[in-house]
């Protein structure tokens, strides 16, 4: 292998004319191939210019010699990319190249070694197979050689298993998701077996994992292979691969599920969501994903939210279907809700003519709340949120009778005008809500905005109603409503209840709770303060000022990180066997010159001495701080796989050209302590956000001492004007 630096100019001359065959750029006159065993600085001279004369692409030629780079660096190379004419303009002056074989002779040679009877050429060929598919261009040339029928056949066949097959379904997953290939083009054969890997009890995670991405592409890709897939795979069949430990196969199987749901016609889900509910989804996700002890990654938190999105919408059919005012059964509802609230006077009231039995319904319609007293189905005919307010409140009244009765009946003893509508309140709560949770939408592709409290209960949505409609009847006695207040109760309301979901509550109880700490009295003060500091902190001077401190709190802020740097911090060390039983110490020079680090038998009882300290390494030796995946300790697979929970807390020091110091962080504070630290040591900005939250807090508070002494006093948006100049100057008294 050989590198150089690329410059732009040698691939971009405008007199050259390119065309693309195959997904390979070429010139009008190729470059011929050419074997150099053994590169001379002469002969690499000539090569090179060459480039700049006939602008020859870097994948035409093969070089075959030791690396030129350290081994260090080698897994510096991003993942396989070819350049050609479309994409050249995307290289940057100064990028290090790696000269290859062309994609087209690539794809030509894994085609041919997949087919290896040595079992091993076989599994080195998919292996590299698997890498390369992720490259477009060499997808493209390994599609155009027939390549997924061949790979489709192997799965067909049958004879693979373990990483044989488990590169193989790597290799179609990674060639299928470059949009090359129609997905309506597989065999049910093909589908038999990817569902067959899916249904077995015991199965290999990786070939468990691909064939669930399949399933999952398959069903979201063509309606076709949905009904295909649907006759294949049952709810029961994917549920059990919820039950294990494996975060990865959790989430591809709840995106399984969320597909079938998705793709389902509408007749079919509320069958569908009736068979979730018996296999009890929501408490084995609830016990096994969300109360689980590893936490929820971004993948998974989106997966959950389309659940919950889905869930939602089942509620659509109900929200937007008007009450028939005709329809007995759905009359028999509101005549359910008077019974439940006035059940005594109902009996003893049982008797009598019509005209006294009217005249008595609209009384209680009345205190019910509804606006049409003499025939409420009238109410329901709006949409949204039509029928689903009326199964609400019948929910509520059934299932949460005391606080019910005792809502109607508190609101029916008062004035008239101070009375809290329940049926009114209903129906436009229901609405309400179903904004709040955009209940009818689509997914989101890029959200991830679940609430933990939805998936506590089987009726989660009724649930949710019950206590926003109590809170409702709570904040109208507070705000001393009267009917020309409907509105604005209903304004605080829907602010109470979107404050209390950002802090997303682990359940109902906890989303209660914090609603009754939100008041409308709490809800007052808050918007005051924010209205404050909105106009107070918005104006054109304040915001002058604040530009002006901000670079003394950032450099407060960078001592402060500084300083803790030189008291040090112990970190644990991970083994080859990823156990972190040992410890280390690294702390700054009180000059900020050195790194003194050096290894511990057990964790300190406090600061550690510099000279105990053995290994040191120069500050203006550092070139550069990594961190997460780029971390040299964090690439290895098993690493990412078992510990992606360190990730968040990995960071690298690179200094030379070959050396790293690996850094895991005990925790975020002290990552991003160490992060912010030696960043400000190379001069380069401190991007944490421990120090975006410092930023904010010693700014906010700095501003408010300078300017206490300016309370309620107005502050001009312009400077006053300057006074004309005097007529004369006969009022200056000369010293001399």
């Amino acid at each position: 292998m050989f590198c150089f630096v690329f410059h732009r100019k040698s691939l971009s001359q405008p007199s050259l004319k390119k065309s693309v065959r195959g997904g390979t750029c070429q010139t009008r006159k190729p470059f011929p191939c050419r074997m150099l065993t053994q590169p001379t600085f002469t002969s690499l001279k000539r090569l090179n210019a060459k480039f700049q004369k006939e602008a020859v692409l870097l994948s035409s030629i093969i070089i075959i010699k030791k690396s030129f780079i350290p081994v260090h660096n080698k897994a510096s190379f991003p993942r396989s990319l070819y350049f050609f004419s479309q994409n050249r303009n995307n290289i940057k002056n100064g990028s290090i190249l790696r000269l290859t074989t062309s994609a087209a002779q690539m794809a030509q040679q894994l085609h041919e070694r997949i087919q290896s009877s040595s079992m091993d050429m076989k599994l080195d060929a998919l292996k590299d197979l698997a890498n390369s598919s992720r490259d477009i261009t060499f997808a493209q040339e390994f599609i155009n050689l027939d390549g997924i029928s061949l790979l489709t056949q192997m799965v067909e066949s049958g004879t693979d298993f373990g990483d044989l097959l488990s590169f193989t379904l790597t290799a179609f997953v990674e060639l299928m998701d470059h949009g090359i290939v129609s997905w309506d083009t597989f065999s049910v054969a093909f589908i038999k077996k990817i569902a067959s890997y899916v249904c077995k009890a015991a199965m290999d995670t990786a070939v468990l994992q691909r064939s669930l991405a399949i399933l999952e592409s398959m069903v979201l890709n063509s309606q076709d292979l949905y009904q295909k897939v649907a006759q294949e795979i049952t709810i029961g069949q994917l549920i059990p691969h919820l039950q294990g430990t494996d975060q990865d196969i959790q989430t591809y199987t709840i995106a399984v599920i969320n597909a079938l749901f998705l793709k389902a016609p509408e007749e079919k889900r509320q069958e569908m969501a009736h068979i979730l509910a018996q296999k009890q989804l929501r408490s084995i996700i609830l016990s096994n994903v969300i109360r689980s002890n590893k936490p929820i990654n971004d993948e998974m938190a989106h997966q959950l939210y389309v659940l919950q999105v889905l869930t939602f919408n089942l509620l659509e059919d109900r929200m937007m279907t008007k009450m028939d005012p005709q329809d007995q059964a759905q009359r028999d509802i509101i005549f359910e809700l008077r019974r439940i609230a006035f059940d005594v006077e109902c009996d003893s009231n049982n008797s009598g003519s019509i005209e006294k039995r009217k005249s008595m319904y609209t009384r209680d319609y009345k205190k019910l709340g509804f606006i049409n007293h003499v025939n409420p189905a009238v109410d329901f005919t709006q949409i949204p949120p039509g029928m689903l307010a009326l199964d609400n409140m019948l929910y509520f009244a059934r299932h949460h009778q005391d606080a019910y009765i005792r809502i109607v009946l508190e609101n029916s003893s008062r004035e008239d005008k101070h009375e809290c509508p329940f049926g009114r309140s209903s129906i436009e709560l229901t609405k309400m809500l179903c904004e709040i949770l955009k209940v009818g939408e689509l997914p989101s592709e890029n959200c991830h905005d679940f609430h933990p409290m939805f998936f506590t209960h089987d009726r989660s949505f009724e649930e949710f109603f019950c206590i926003c409609i109590q809170l409702l009847n709570k904040t109208w006695k507070e705000m001393r409503a009267t009917s020309e207040d409907f509105n604005k109760v209903m304004q605080v309301v829907k602010e109470q209840i979107t404050r209390a979901l950002t802090i997303k509550p682990n359940s109902l109880d906890q989303f209660k709770s914090r609603l009754q700490n939100l008041s409308y009295t709490e809800i007052l003060k808050l918007r005051q303060s924010e209205r404050m500091n909105q106009e107070d902190f918005q104006s054109r001077p304040i915001l002058e000022l604040r530009e002006k401190i901000q670079p003394e709190i950032m450099e407060l802020i960078k001592q402060q990180r500084l300083n803790r740097l030189c008291e040090g911090t112990c970190f644990r060390k991970i083994s080859s066997r990823r156990r972190q039983d040992k410890f280390w110490y690294c702390r700054l020079s009180p000059n900020h010159k050195v790194l003194h680090y050096g290894d511990l038998e057990e964790s300190p009882q406090g600061e550690v001495p510099h000279d105990s300290l053995q290994d040191k390494l120069p500050v203006a030796d550092i070139k550069a701080v990594v961190t997460g995946k780029d971390c040299p300790h964090m690439k290895e697979k098993g690493a990412l796989k078992q510990n992606k929970e360190l990730l968040e807390l990995a960071f690298s020091v690179l200094y030379e050209s070959d050396e790293y110091l690996n850094f895991i962080a005990p925790d975020k504070h002290e990552y991003c302590v160490w992060t912010d630290g030696l960043n400000a040591l190379l001069g380069k900005e401190m991007t944490s956000e421990f120090t975006r939250s410092d930023m904010d807090t010693l700014l906010n508070m700095e501003m408010k001492l300078r300017l206490l002494d300016l309370e309620n006093i107005q502050i001009p948006e312009v400077p006053p004007p300057i006074p004309k100049e005097p007529s004369n100057y006969d009022f200056v008294y000369d010293c001399n």
